[in-house]
């Protein structure tokens, strides 16, 4: 071998190449793959997981998980906690290990968060067709099942040869690292290819620094923007994910400090301003508060800061209702930019802000606003203290009252965790967050069972803090099995099951468009045919016992305090379970604040559709497109 190449597999190369690689920002390097996953199979046990063990712990620590899907959202969860300068690498089999990857790729790319695939692929070499697990496609030889993951994917590659490993592992740290274009990066190795050896130049495997971009918008675009702002009277801030990816907290805050302007949040964007800040009104949009929505009805002049603009926040295209609002956006990625017709402003959020708030020195909103805004904050405040109070300590707690007793433990140190169901909406409209990265809401996807592998990925990038996933019982069954990889590991993150029999946001749904809650509830089937009858003997907290998880079990809310109580200072991982009272008998978190379009049969025979359908035609006629 020659002293300028080193003769290694496929595998141990990629391996090898990954240990070397760092992001650096503000002058502090990362290194960019922390750790990989891994469940094997006969796509990758011989490639990927021989490269693994020769490599040792050291050079790439190794976790071991339970399902494919759950392997992604840890590394996610990881990824969105280390700020996008620090992800996991997953490996798994090809077949179901490979596509069981889909669902986890999508909820990394729609959400920006980085995270490397590197599933097993059928034979380069093609020594017997097909071979097992191999999707046969007549009409495509070179086609496999990994190919599903191409759109869900910002970079996606076939290694085909060894050497072709050297470009495709550039271009993948290269998206990894790209700002405004992260996501899920695929790499497919053939499971022959992972085993075989090349000699690879020495230069391959040197440290590599990846600068991550801060741009700054343009001067001629910043000059209008500030105008706008300038001469807004009613001006109203929207923060999305753009502005923790930035690390533009401090800087947001000091800006809506010194103009006045009310800055309301989505679920990505919600803790970039703490709940107590003057100029927070809270969440905006379908889920948000009535301070939010109320401004945003009214507002002439919306800047939007790292924000996508999805259907939730816009509430389906009719929340803002002002006849001549204009956007404002500012956002590194340019093809976010340019949505709701808004003036663009393409670049970081910290860098933006910070130019904007140097053009705009010694403006202020009017007096007046700025005591409306304040009214309205207080308000909401007085209804989410409602929300929170129960009955007394010996009652069983709605879910607004669970919240409401961790709101109450919490300090800035914990970190909750949250995705689906019909907690996200009540998180968005009733949390107070304490810190920046407190509040971990996944709703660009909103993944059922993204939860507790995420709760994972936090816990590993954020060692001793309390980190806390909150589950309904839907969600808890679609992905449990990662409590195994926590007992494992011993990693003492809070699991709080909900149990309230079933899919409850789905159910509220349904009803409001007519569907009468059909095929939503944990229950026995009726004479009917209907799930109408007694709630399943269903025991969550033995099944999370089961798993190896410590268990508490609350019935009131008094045992819900000790038991919360008990969970944040475990250093196990521990299982909170309560059964809780449903809104329908004991008062809940308050109604949706603004629309959300989910179409209703336009003809039906039920009363609840025909209703529900007249609902419906009163509240499109609100929709505008913003051009």
């Amino acid at each position: 071998m020659s002293a300028t190449t080193r003769r290694l597999t496929t595998a141990q190369a990629l391996i090898a190449f990954l240990a070397r690689q760092y992001t650096s920002y503000e002058g502090v390097n990362h290194r960019l793959i922390a750790a990989t996953w891994g469940i094997f199979g006969h796509g990758n046990v011989a490639g990927i997981g021989q490269a693994l063990l020769e490599a040792g712990r050291e050079a790439m620590p190794f976790f071991q998980g339970r399902n494919e899907q759950a392997m992604v959202h840890a590394a996610v969860g990881y990824a969105r906690q280390s700020g996008r300068l620090s992800t996991h690498a997953v490996t798994t089999s090809i077949g179901p290990g490979a596509t069981n990857l889909v669902t986890g790729a999508a909820l990394a790319t729609v959400n920006h968060l980085p995270v490397l695939l590197l599933p097993g692929d059928t034979f380069a070499a093609r020594p017997a067709d097909p071979v097992l697990q191999q999707l046969e496609v007549p009409y495509a030889g070179d086609v496999s099942v990994n190919d599903c993951l191409r759109p869900v994917s910002r970079y996606f590659d076939r290694v085909s040869r060894p050497e072709a490993l050297i470009q495709a592992a550039l271009n993948a740290m290269s998206v990894l690292t790209d700002p405004a274009n992260t996501g899920a990066v695929t790499l497919a190795l053939p499971q022959d290819v992972q085993a075989e050896a090349y000699d690879w130049p020495e230069e391959f495997f040197r440290e590599r620094v990846w600068p991550v971009r801060a741009p700054a918008p343009d001067t001629s675009e910043l000059i209008i923007a500030a105008d706008e702002l300038r001469q807004a009277r009613r001006p109203l801030i929207v923060v999305g994910g753009g502005v923790r990816h930035a690390r533009a907290q401090d800087v947001l805050d000091a800006f809506a400090a010194d103009t006045g302007i009310p800055v309301a949040a989505t679920q990505a964007g919600k803790g970039a301003l703490a709940h107590d800040h003057p100029q927070s009104v809270g969440g905006i949009g379908h889920t948000g508060t009535a301070a939010a929505d109320e401004l945003a009805r009214t507002a002439d002049v919306v800047l939007g800061i790292g924000t996508r603009w999805t259907d939730f926040t816009t509430a389906s295209a009719t929340l803002f209702q002002h006849p001549d609002v204009r956007f404002v956006n500012l956002n590194i990625r340019p093809a976010d930019a340019h949505k709701m017709g808004g003036r663009q402003l393409v670049g970081d959020a910290r860098a933006g802000l910070v130019m904007l708030h140097e053009a705009l020195k010694g403006h202020r909103v009017p007096d007046e606003y700025e005591a409306e805004c304040a009214r309205l904050k207080g308000e909401w405040e007085r209804r989410v203290t409602a929300a929170y109070t129960p009955p007394s300590d010996a009652a069983r707690p709605t879910q607004a009252q669970v919240l409401g007793v961790l709101d109450t433990l919490v300090t800035g140190d914990d970190i909750l965790i949250n995705a689906a169901g019909s907690l996200p909406g009540d998180l968005h409209q009733l949390w107070r967050p304490r810190s920046r990265d407190q509040y971990h809401v996944e709703y660009g996807y909103s993944c059922m069972g993204y939860e507790i592998p995420a709760a994972i990925g936090v816990a590993l990038a954020a060692p001793g803090r309390p980190v806390w996933a909150l589950v309904g019982d839907g969600t808890y069954l679609m992905n449990p099995t990662e409590i195994v990889t926590a007992v494992q590991e011993n990693i003492p993150i809070k699991v709080v099951i909900l149990h309230n029999h079933g899919y409850a946001s789905i159910g509220g749904l349904s009803e409001a468009v007519g569907g009468e809650r059909f095929g939503t509830a944990y229950r026995f089937r009726t004479p009917d045919g209907t799930y109408g009858g007694a709630a399943l003997p269903v025991d969550l907290a033995a099944n999370a016992a089961s798993l190896g998880m410590r268990v508490l079990r609350a019935r009131t809310v008094r045992d819900l305090r000790e038991a919360l109580t008990s969970a944040r200072f475990a250093d196990v991982p521990t299982c909170v379970y309560v059964e809780t009272e449903t809104p329908d008998t004991v008062s809940g978190p308050p109604p949706a604040q603004a629309w959300w379009d989910v179409p209703v049969a336009e003809t039906a025979t039920r009363r609840s559709a025909v209703a529900a359908r007249e609902e419906y035609e009163r509240h499109v006629t609100a929709r505008r497109r913003h051009l």
